[in-house]
């Protein structure tokens, strides 16, 4: 991929949006490419971490096993978006797995290098901060979810966190959305069949359609409907 490819999936970032073209052929120029297929991982859960990535093509998933070795999986990335940044500005290991779930193509950026962006760019670090306090948001949220709510409302939310970045049409499984909300499988399969009996959602060719969000919203917020 060449500087003048990289630079359009730079800008799809909201971090990188706001830079100008020169600035975002520098970043270009220090980001190179690199292709996987379904099922590889990019980096491991305890890697030291000496580059952050961005989805140019495809979709990534970081995930931690348990003590039993169950998989829960943290996130979704999706092009335009970053991941493994921070344990790269930390210093410290990487906290979860990097698994691809579609052919995919990633760029990365090594840490040093975009350090040194960084240092001639002191308004990107600042949106950068913000944006990782979002992360942190809504990691404490996730915890939450796990601790007091019920498993109906957790896997609402989690459609409901999905619609908000990709919109009412959905390009996961059932086993991805249940790994997301911590459950089974078999439990992600009745909620979503209650779901399409109430004309919350509807399935086409594989993926799940929200069809009417304010009703999924209250089952978020509330004992589930009977």
């Amino acid at each position: 991929m060449s500087e003048e490819d990289k630079s359009p999936v730079l800008r799809q970032s909201t971090i990188f949006s706001s830079l100008n073209e020169r600035d975002l052929a520098e970043l270009a120029g220090l980001a190179a490419e690199r292709r996987f297929q379904p099922g590889e991982f990019i980096f491991w859960e305890g890697d030291q971490p000496d580059r952050f990535y961005m989805v140019a093509e495809g979709r990534v998933k970081i995930l931690k096993h348990s003590s039993l070795g169950k998989e829960f999986v943290i996130a979704y990335f999706g092009p335009g978006e970053m991941f493994g940044e921070v344990a790269v500005f930390e210093n410290k290991s990487y906290p979860g797995s990097a698994q691809v779930v579609a052919e995919s193509r990633v760029l990365e950026i090594r840490g040093g290098n975009f350090r040194s962006f960084l240092a001639g760019h002191p308004e990107l670090a600042l949106r950068i901060i913000q944006i990782l306090a979002g992360r942190l948001r809504d990691a404490q949220g996730r915890l939450r979810d796990l601790a007091a709510e019920r498993v109906e409302q957790r896997l609402a939310r989690i459609l409901l966190m999905l619609q908000s970045r990709l919109g009412p049409t959905l390009p996961f499984t059932r086993q991805e959305i249940a790994d997301m909300a911590g459950t089974t499988t078999e439990t992600a399969i009745r909620f979503m069949s209650r779901l399409r009996q109430a004309g919350i959602v509807r399935s086409a060719r594989g993926k799940t359609i929200i069809v009417d969000e304010a009703k999924l919203r209250l089952l978020s917020e509330g004992p589930p409907a009977s």
